[in-house]
């Protein structure tokens, strides 16, 4: 009997991405913080917010060695970079310690994961367009072999969502909520720092597959 084929390190994104892009998730303790913890920093403006979710195969089941980049404007609608569109002169400025990036690790029993940081504004493209408010995902996992490009849109902005120019762009309009966050719970009202949860599960095949970007 001839044995079953298997993957080789070169044909799949994990697990070894955990110990070159988060050796502490991988169980080894190289960095006293590690790098992309904090996407927000301390100084950020706008609404706080936990965003959490599951990535799921074709057969329902949850990955569970999965790292989710994430990069995002500010609360303004800005990125930390001098070459972004903005709507004014202020390129590049936002609030001392703003990434705008970082890392999330699915737990390796349950396949949850989570991050926090503040809500982002609006953006300008580079047409001039505004584009909703959202989050960028790239997503790397045992079985994937290359990163997955997605984005996350939020529920409460159905304006912005519905003249969003990316959103226009997929034709199978249904499969636009996919791409939606959907808000579990409103924080406290008087403090901007009590996050408010969004739910947004990702799946990779399937009647419910994400809609992923080739970029």
């Amino acid at each position: 009997m001839v044995p079953p084929l298997k993957e080789t390190p070169s044909q799949t994104a994990g697990p070894y991405v955990h110990i070159g892009l988060a050796p502490g998730a991988a169980g080894f303790e190289i960095y006293a913080a590690e790098l992309g913890q904090d996407i927000a920093g301390p100084n950020a403006r706008g609404q706080r917010i936990r965003v959490q979710g599951r990535v799921f195969d074709g057969t329902g089941a949850a990955l569970k060695d999965v790292l989710i980049e994430v990069w995002q404007a500010n609360a303004d609608g800005r990125y930390p970079h001098p070459e972004t569109p903005t709507s004014d002169d202020a390129r590049g400025q936002v609030e001392p310690g703003f990434r705008g990036w970082g890392r999330a690790i699915s737990d390796f029993d349950t396949g949850d994961w989570q991050f926090e940081t503040v809500k982002p504004g609006s953006v300008c493209g580079r047409d001039g367009k505004t584009v909703a408010p959202h989050i960028n995902l790239w997503i790397v996992a045992r079985g994937i072999n290359i990163g997955l490009n997605t984005r996350l849109y939020f529920d409460d902005e159905p304006e912005a969502n519905a003249s969003d120019p990316i959103m226009a762009l997929i034709e199978q309009t249904e499969r636009q909520k996919t791409l939606i966050a959907r808000r579990q719970d409103h924080g406290r009202a008087d403090d901007a720092q009590a996050p408010v949860t969004y739910r947004f599960d990702i799946h990779l095949q399937g009647p419910d597959e994400t809609v992923f970007f080739d970029i």
